[in-house]
Order: C-alpha cells, then structure tokens, then sequence
C-alpha cells in the first residue's frame, strides 16, 4: 500500500496539530517583522520574538518529544503523529523558519543602515575607532571573561542554556598543523550589553555598533598567551527546562522546586546552533559532548537575535523607525472618585490593558492595604514584575494587622525563582502564603477585598484575564472586571477556601472552576446553543482565546456546528481545531490576530437565543488549563460592560488589517476584503470614544 504524503496525512484528519500549529504562529510573527508598512525599530522586536519563542517552543516541547522519543513511545496523539514522525516535521519546518528569520534579520540590517544604524565589523572602523574599541575591550570586556581549557585535566565545563559560547580551536607554534588542536571555550558576557556603540566618525551622524562576541574573537590572543588561534565559532546550547516534580512525595513544595531550578541548569541537550562555517573539528567535539546529532542548526548570522529587543532603546532620535507611545487613560469610571469602594459598591468597572492602565488595579489594591475598614485580602500571584508594587502594598497589609493570603504559583514556567523570592519576602511580612495544590498550577487571576462596612461585610473582587504585573500590562491586551457583585463574592470566598484548605467542592453560582466543572459549564453552554439552533432561535458562539488544543471541546464545537451554530474564534496562538470542512466545520471561522500588542484577553460569548451571557476567562481550552490547573470563568452581569467586551470581539472580528483566518489545509492567509482598512488594536486605542457608549446591535 502507498504511504501517504505529509499533506495527505495532514488532510486526512479532522484535527490539526498542536505543535505544528504552534510554529504557524511563530511564522505569523515573523510575517510581522517582515510587514514594510511596520516602523523598522519593531520589526526588529518582532525578530527578537521569534528568536525568543524558538528557544521557549525547544527547551520545552521539543524536548518533550524527544523524552517520549528516547523512551520508546510510539503511540501516535488524538492529530495522527507519533512523536518521531512528528520530530521530523518539526525539524523540517523549523530549519526553514530559521532560513527566513535571518533572510529578514539581513533585511532590516541593510534597511537600518540606510537609517544610518549601522552593525559594523571591527575591520571596518578607523584608526581612532579602533583605538576606542581597543580600550573598552581591556577596561571593560576582559576582565569579565574566562578562558576553559578542555584537555584530559580539565573536563568540559558546563554550558548554561541558551547562552552564548565561543569555541576556539589552538596550536602551539611549532606544531604540526595535521595534529590535534588545543581546545577551549569563552562564554560571552550575558551581563554586557552585546552591541556595542562606537564613537562616530568626524562629520558623520550614524549609530555604528560592533557585536560583542566579535569583539571578543578579535582580541582572542589576549586570553591565551603563547597560542595561535586557529578558529574561533559562536554556539549556543538549548537544553530541557521543563521542571519533573514529585510534588507529592515532597515535604517542603519551595525546597523541591529551588533543588529542580539547579538540575535544570543540567537539563538534557535539546537543540545546538553553531555559526556557519564553524571548524569542523569544533563541531564535533561539541555533538560529541553534548550527545547530539539531530537538532543541529548552522546560523548564517548573530547566534540569539533576541538583543534586537533591547536596540531601540539604546536609540535617541530616530522616532520615525518606532510606534508612537500609547497613552494609556485612566479608567474614567475611576477618574473621579477618590474612594474605589465607594464607587465599585454602585458599579461594576471594566477595564481593558493596555489601552486602560493598570494603575486602577495597583490602586484597588493599594486601597484595600491602607484601608482601615479593610480586614482581608486575598490574592492569587502567578507572575509579577521585578518591582511590582503589589507586593509591598500586601507586606504593608500583614505588617498592619489585615489578614493577608496570597496563592503564589511557584511553578509558573521560567518565573519559578523570581516568585520564590516574592514568597520568601510575603512570608517575611506576616503574609499566609500559599502554594497551591498538589498537581495542580494555580493560573486563576482573582483578588478577592473583604471590608467592613456599616450595613455589613462587603466582598470586593477583582477577576482578570492576565497576571498582576504592570510591565506585560503595557505590552498584552487583558481584561480585569472590578465588582462588587455578591454572587461573585461569594464564589471568590469559596475558590480560596477550596485553594488554602479543605473545602467540598462548591455549587458555583457565577463561576466555572477548573478543574472541576469548568469543562462541564463549557460543554453545557454550547449544547445549549445547540438546543436553541434546533429551534430555530439565534445561536452563535464567539470566543477569544490564546489556545485551542483539547479535543473534547473541539469536538463539542463539531457538533455545535453541524447543528447550525455560528461559531467564530479568535485564537492568537495555536488552534487544533480544522474549520470550514464541510459537513463537520463548515458554521466556524478561526482568525488570528497579531500586532503590537500580544493578544491575551479571553472573552466568551453565547448569544442564548435573545439573552446574550458574555464571560472574561484565566483559561485557554487547552487540555492543561481545563485538567491540570486552577483556572476560573467569570460571568460579567453589567449589560453595558457585556457591550464593551462584544464591541472589543466585533473588533477581532472586522480587523482587516493584521488578521489572518485560518483555512481548512491548517495555513493561515491574511483577511482580506473590500470593507475600508480596520486595524483593530488601533481602534481600541480609541477606547475613550467609544467605550460606554450605545451599541446599536448585537454581534
């Protein structure tokens, strides 16, 4: 029997896969830093975020298949793939996005010299350049630096993940050129800036910048006297950083996750890029050592364009190549009042990142640790910033006599030793800390304020979509409904009784709570829809989502649209569901969109017939956020504010500008239509305007 082609396979099943889907996604990214009409500064930072996203997409997925891999497993996933098959398509598909990222890096290379923002090489300077680089290179760069020998005394050193090595090959004068080469590597400095600014030539207005790395390979005789350099490479070495826990043999979860952050600097290898043209003896000595020879990638160009992210800002001038700033507003709701309480106990507040600051929910929080009628806070913390004010705001709470619990998510990937510190420093200050359960990640983002008032207790609760961190607060679109609503309250109550102590599972009334009934409450929704299409009534599902990857709400969407549903999705990232397959998907589109802003709100909508229910989400509808995670959906009940979530879909919904819709073959095409150019994160930051004002009809 013929073996069927890739695209056969991949046609043959109703489902797409995530993996694959996932690098879809990087490609739409990097489809952004090669946008002409985008400012060249950020189509720079889009490169870097391509970079970055590999390195994340590597240390953790790819070395997932290669684990099931080196294990023997072979059963193929609910998508059609074995974990070998499936290796090899990813491999295939990345060494292609890698050939295009740095066709685009070489692009906007030239196009910035233009501009006059040169990366030069050391060659290229004059004397007096020279003379300048030469001394920053003895005063700055070689003190930090360490030359290891790797020879029969010295073993190989360890090489951190993901940083950026030199290997150098060696001989001694005198010596045969066919024998063996000395062989040694310097890491390059990750605490110096890697583009370097030279002086600027006499009359001459240009940025030029050499590389660190270049820098150090042309001094490279300073580090080993009495040697003659033969080679010297850039590598760079990405290993496994998925955390394995046995969270339940465990006695102390902080301890074991602090002993699992040192093993992971010994993570398996998982991917090896080199520069092209490395000495082929280099080459080996580094597949030997690091027992690799299938994720090997020779980069023509700069190993880790991630350092394009930091060169704007190293920039004066040059505001043409750079979005204007976002003046983020002040929720005008909150503008004039100087009491949140007051004001939140007539009304629910939504306020929508970054177009809205997230200084209203610093200050809801701020509030609550200086109140004196305050007598709890509760709070879940998945990732903060460095410098968060929250933090202090909930340490000057304990230190004032309020009861203060904070659910800090020590497994919060790549976050684990930050929020450590965060715990240790609550703790310090007399907070309840709390890590969890067992098995479970704590990814809900809620606030609950207990204060006591003169009729009463009154709960305060703050429910959103994204972390409580004001720097990603800038760069994500998210969602946070401020209430005082008391069926939200009490739900808030009772997820933290269940979160900090023993608790029966809870009747919710406003909430779905994974992982127990979230996945009911979906599934109940929709065939509900289903229920409503079968008599005639309206049915339409819409929802905004990062991910889609679980098969059981996929195929509940299936039935939903071979029922008659309309059903339109909004998912940035990965999507697993096939749309537009007659007879099984032909009521659902799937559109994506990515711009300046990383799309992260979740919004759901059911349109219930003629009574529409509209719902902010923690959750993705993935497998790990329905099962494996402590994840919350929240009814939002103001009928004006379910208008301003239904205006921010129809946005998604009409952008013609930086969508792309997902066709039935798992390739996205841009959208593309005769309707006058709407971009719609630009339209949202007209939020002022149009926000709280009628909505003359329904999506």
């Amino acid at each position: 029997m013929k073996e069927m082609t890739l695209k056969e396979r991949d046609a043959s099943s109703i489902y797409l896969n995530r993996d694959l889907s996932w690098l879809e996604f990087n490609w739409r990214v990097l489809e952004e830093a090669q946008d002409t009409h985008s400012p060249l500064l950020e189509r720079g930072k889009f490169l870097a975020i391509v970079s970055s996203n590999l390195d994340e997409f590597m240390s953790v997925r790819v070395a997932g298949i290669k684990d099931q891999i080196k294990a023997g497993y072979a059963k193929k996933d609910f998508t059609g793939y074995t974990p070998a098959g499936l290796f090899k398509r990813i491999m295939k598909r990345c060494a292609k996005m890698v050939t295009e990222q740095y066709k685009t890096y070489r692009d906007i290379t030239r196009l910035l010299a233009r501009e006059g923002i040169v990366f030069t090489d050391y060659e290229n300077l004059n004397p007096s350049q020279r003379r300048a680089m030469d001394a920053y290179y003895h005063d700055i760069i070689f003190p930090v630096l360490t030359p290891m020998a790797v020879d029969q005394s010295r073993p190989f050193p360890l090489v951190h993940s993901q940083a950026l090595y030199l290997a150098v090959l060696l001989m001694k004068e005198g010596d045969d050129p066919d024998e063996e080469p000395y062989f040694a590597i310097v890491q390059v400095p990750s605490n110096l800036s890697r583009f370097i600014e030279v002086p600027a030539r006499v009359n001459s207005k240009k940025h030029e910048f050499v590389m660190l790395e270049d820098m150090i390979e042309q001094n490279i005789h300073t580090l080993f006297s009495g040697y003659i350099p033969i080679s010297v490479d850039g590598f760079r070495l990405t290993r496994n950083a998925d955390l394995t826990l046995d969270e339940e043999g465990a006695e102390d979860l902080l301890e074991e996750i602090e002993k699992e952050l040192r093993r992971r600097r010994w993570g398996a290898p998982v991917r090896l890029e080199a520069e092209k043209g490395i000495h082929p003896y280099a080459l080996d000595r580094l597949r030997e050592e690091f027992e690799i020879t299938d994720n090997i990638f020779e980069i023509d160009g700069p190993l880790d364009l991630t350092y394009f992210m930091k060169l704007p800002g190293s920039l004066h001038g040059h505001e043409h190549l750079r979005y204007r700033p976002v003046e983020s507003i002040y929720p005008p709701e909150l503008l004039e009042t100087e009491d949140m309480f007051d004001k939140l106990k007539r009304q629910d507040v939504l306020v929508y990142h970054p177009y809205e600051s997230f200084d209203a929910v610093t200050d809801f929080i701020c509030q609550a640790a200086y109140d004196a009628q305050v007598l709890a806070i509760k709070m879940t913390l998945y990732r903060v910033s460095g410098n968060s004010p929250l933090i202090e705001a909930l340490a000057h709470a304990a230190e004032s006599g309020k009861q203060v619990t904070v659910v800090v998510e020590l497994k919060a990937r790549f976050d684990e030793e930050r929020n450590i510190a965060w715990a240790r420093r609550l703790e310090q200050s007399g907070c309840h800390v709390v890590y969890g359960l067992v098995g479970l990640k704590t990814h809900a983002k809620i606030t609950l304020v207990v204060r006591q008032e003169q009729d009463g207790l009154r709960r305060y609760v703050h429910v959103g979509t994204g972390n409580y961190n004001d720097n990603t607060a800038k760069l994500y679109t998210d969602l946070g409904l401020l209430t005082s609503h008391m069926i939200i309250g009490e739900d808030a109550s009772a997820l933290f009784n269940e979160v900090t102590g023993y608790s029966a599972p809870h009747n919710w009334k406003a909430f779905g709570v994974a992982p127990t009934d979230l996945m009911d409450k979906l599934t109940e929704k929709m065939r509900r829809e289903i229920s409503h299409a079968a008599q005639g009534r309206p049915a339409r599902i819409v929802a905004k989502l990062n991910s889609l990857s679980n098969q059981q709400i996929i195929d509940e969407l299936y039935i939903a649209s071979k029922a008659g549903v309309k059903i339109d999705l909004i998912i940035r990232g990965v999507c697993c569901l096939r749309p537009g397959v007659p007879g099984l998907s032909e009521n659902i589109t799937v559109r994506s969109v990515v711009d300046r802003f990383l799309e992260h709100s979740r919004i759901i909508y059911f349109q219930n017939a003629e009574q529409p229910e509209v719902y902010i989400s923690s959750a993705d509808w993935m497998t790990r956020n329905l099962t494996r995670r402590i994840e919350i959906i929240c009814p939002v009940f103001d009928k004006q504010l379910q208008q301003t979530l239904i205006r921010i879909l129809e946005l998604s919904l009409n952008d013609n500008v930086k969508a792309r819709q997902l066709l039935p073959n798992g390739t996205y095409a841009r959208v593309m239509n005769a309707a006058p150019p709407l971009r719609s994160q630009f339209e949202a930051m007209k939020i002022d305007t149009w926000k709280g004002q009628p909505h003359d009809h329904e999506l």
